[in-house]
């Protein structure tokens, strides 16, 4: 198999892009860095195509490994034909080269090895080759009685032939294939309950679909819920149609055994092949749904991510409670903290007057702007004190909603202790829910991202595939916004490209020892930081004290001659941002591509590095919608249907999305209802952190669910 090839026709691009891409990442290059600073060589290739380059490549690789292992394993048997070995090359997938490996595993011993053992073998082939005889079964398997070995009647001697051909037919291949394709193409999965009692898993107590149609979602309950033993599931087969098909493969015209052959291959479909292909397609359908799973994590990871900070205002984080009392951490508009206190405006205590005063004196001492309330326990509650205190204080301030998703598992850890050492942990919490309003991105990566709370099913997957398809969006995250090399944590610094966890606290403790980074160039000063490492993470490191106005942006040190040479060529001297962009508005009037080759670089990094120039230390989040701000409060029983709303999308997963309307329980709008026409993905229309109308279809107070549409609103 030629890996390129496969790649590119797979991929939809050119063989170069993939050759290129390939010797890239074979160099240690990582993606980040890659699609920002070599588009030349990828042919612009996004960092998402290339993470689907990265992994099926690792894929490709693992299945040409695995295709010389078993060609080496048959071949010491002394089994290896040039067909065979043809066929194990030419494979496709893994499991084409698992089903002609099959036949040569080594098995424990099974009903067709001790046959084999007793000698039936010669048997077994008789009745495979079907050829006329005038002489009985009877007696052609009285021969083969040896009651030394354990075959005591000619009965015994077919029972152990007809088991030796039953494992032949469950061991070829191409009978596998056909069963599978027929299966998962005609098959319908089924699930019965058992139990009566009411559950979440009602709606598969007596359920039915096809195979090849059941969505993601639907598997990973159905699976939840066998392992939590309420469900019991089965495929239904077309089992007939697949014994008719197998008997016209194996049974000649005029066959003289076609009544024992007939119940040889049911015995085969029965006992040794229909539970195998079971297992296989439920284990191709969960592995599928996990990757639909985590992709749906994914992309609402990274635009949970990615919504634009708050910046310039001092905000008062507040994580709700009922016994324990309200944390209160106040935070400057850096995200420093200047006061703390717990108040007790939730029952039991009920002190509202008192919690109120407590608050007004922090937010007058403090002039603060904003308040990050948590949505979770008594986030009713605190809610409307903070609509209260709004009311009554005469000045501008505004609360907002903040997934609280993770806070208690930050404030608990380690790097919290060390970042707070002389907070109280139960503090920490508000801390983290006014600086994720702040930055969010900055104040999320210091949560392990399966606790942020916008997956699917996110406990029933695997949890390595999980943690690294997260980590990987992450780092993309990381990258595509920059970070500050003078006020980044070691937990933000080591999503950054080419940096590991060592580099991250290198960095800091460098920064602590020496002062501020000056430059870019400085960064070579730090312990286990070399060359290749400071090629990888330069460009997506900023440095907004430096000299050099260039070490504010995201163009990488090895295009600064070319920068200079473009200033240079603009007549444009001044480092000030505003003469900057103002001279870069000249280049749309010149040849681009006869730029690109005086200046000496390619047309993507000079629209790059352009781009740059004009905005310097700009932030890529700024260009998304803000969230909602409140000054009031909704309750659930103010809702009536029909009822036009705008709300923040929470949370999206293959059957709808989550929207907060402000009234502490997320409605959730239907994948039919979220347009007017046919909708396949939700997130074809929407997306975490995006600002939407919604119109109310029911509200049930009993079960506290909030149904709503966006037909013909958005």
């Amino acid at each position: 198999m030629d890996i390129t090839i496969t790649l590119s026709q797979e991929l939809n691009i050119k063989p170069w892009q993939v050759e290129n891409t390939i010797k890239l990442i074979d160099e240690g290059n990582t993606i980040p860095f890659i699609a920002r600073y070599r588009k030349e060589q990828t042919g612009e290739l996004s960092d998402i195509q290339l993470r689907e380059l990265a992994e099926r490549l690792e894929y490709l690789r693992n299945l040409e490994n695995r295709k010389l292992e078993v060609i080496k394993l048959i071949d010491e048997q002394g089994k290896l034909t040039d067909e065979l070995k043809a066929k194990i090359e030419s494979a496709k997938i893994l499991q084409e080269v698992e089903d002609l490996y099959r036949p040569f595993r080594p098995k424990k011993r099974t009903r067709a090895s001790i046959a084999k053992e007793k000698g039936l073998e010669p048997l077994a082939n008789i009745l495979l080759e079907q050829e006329e005889t005038d002489r009985s079964l009877e007696e052609i398997a009285s021969e083969y009685i040896n009651t030394e070995l354990g075959v005591e009647s000619w009965e015994d001697a077919l029972k152990g032939a007809m088991d030796i051909v039953a494992e032949d037919i469950s061991d070829n291949a191409d009978y596998r294939k056909f069963i599978r394709e027929l299966t998962f193409n005609l098959g319908i999965i089924s699930t019965k309950g058992l139990t009566d009692e009411k559950s979440e898993y009602q709606m598969y107590y007596d359920f039915a679909e096809p195979v090849k149609k059941i969505p993601s979602h639907r598997i990973l309950a159905i699976n939840r819920g066998e392992k939590e033993k309420m469900l019991s599931v089965k495929i239904d087969a077309p089992v007939d149609r697949i014994l008719d098909k197998l008997e016209a493969n194996i049974i000649l015209e005029k066959s003289p055994y076609e009544t024992i052959l007939r119940e040889t291959i049911k015995d085969s479909y029965d006992r040794l092949i229909a539970p195998s292909i079971e297992r296989e397609i439920r284990n191709e359908l969960t592995e599928k749904a996990e990757d639909q799973a985590i992709k749906v994590f994914g992309t609402n990871l990274k635009n949970l991510l990615l919504q634009p900070p708050i910046k310039g205002k001092t905000v008062m984080g507040f994580d709700p409670a009922y016994r324990t009392g309200c944390k209160i951490a106040v935070l400057d508009e850096t995200g420093k903290l200047l006061d703390t206190a717990t108040v007790y405006a939730t029952p039991p205590q009920n002190k509202v007057e008192e919690s109120k005063e407590i608050l007004k004196e922090l937010i007058q001492k403090h002039n603060v702007e904003i308040i990050s309330l948590g949505n979770g326990t008594a986030s009713r509650e605190s809610e409307k004190i903070c609509a209260e205190i709004i009311k009554e204080m005469d000045r501008t301030l505004h609360y907002i909603i903040v997934n609280e998703a993770g806070a208690s598992v930050y404030s608990a850890s380690e790097l919290a202790a060390k970042e707070y050492p002389d907070v109280n942990v139960s503090l920490r919490g508000a801390i983290s829910i006014g600086r994720r309003l702040q930055d969010p991105l900055a104040e999320l990566v210091k949560i392990d991202p399966k606790s942020i709370g916008v997956g699917q099913y996110q406990h029933d997957v695997s949890q390595k595939k999980l943690s690294e398809a997260l980590n990987a969006v992450v780092e993309d995250c990381v990258n595509s916004v920059g970070v500050d090399l003078n006020t980044a944590t070691p937990s933000l610094l080591q999503y950054v490209s080419g940096i590991n966890s060592a580099v991250a606290k290198n960095i800091v403790a460098y920064r602590e020892e020496n002062g501020k980074f000056k430059s870019r160039k400085e960064l070579l000063k730090v312990k286990k930081l070399g060359e290749k490492t400071f090629e990888q993470c330069a460009g997506f490191l900023r440095i907004p004290e430096s000299e050099n106005i260039l070490d504010n942006t995201a163009v990488h040190p090895e295009s600064y001659e070319a920068a200079e040479k473009l200033l240079e060529k603009l007549g444009c001297k001044n480092s000030e941002p505003k003469a900057l962009s103002e001279s870069l508005h000249t280049v749309k009037l010149l040849d681009i591509e006869k730029l690109s080759q005086e200046i000496g670089v390619g047309v993507p990094t000079l629209k790059d590095i352009i781009k740059e120039l004009q905005k310097p230390g700009r932030d890529p989040r700024d260009e998304m919608p803000k969230p909602i701000f409140h000054t009031d409060v909704l309750e659930m029983k103010d809702l009536r249907p029909g009822m036009t709303l705008t709300g923040t999308v929470r949370n999206v997963a293959d059957f709808g999305a989550f929207v907060d309307i402000g009234v502490h329980q997320d409605g959730l709008v239907h994948i039919s209802e979220l347009a007017d026409k046919f909708v396949k993905h939700a997130m074809d229309v929407v997306k975490v952190g995006d600002i939407v109308k919604v119109k109310v279809l029911d509200v049930d107070m009993d079960r506290n669910r909030i149904s709503l549409s966006m037909k013909g609103l958005n």
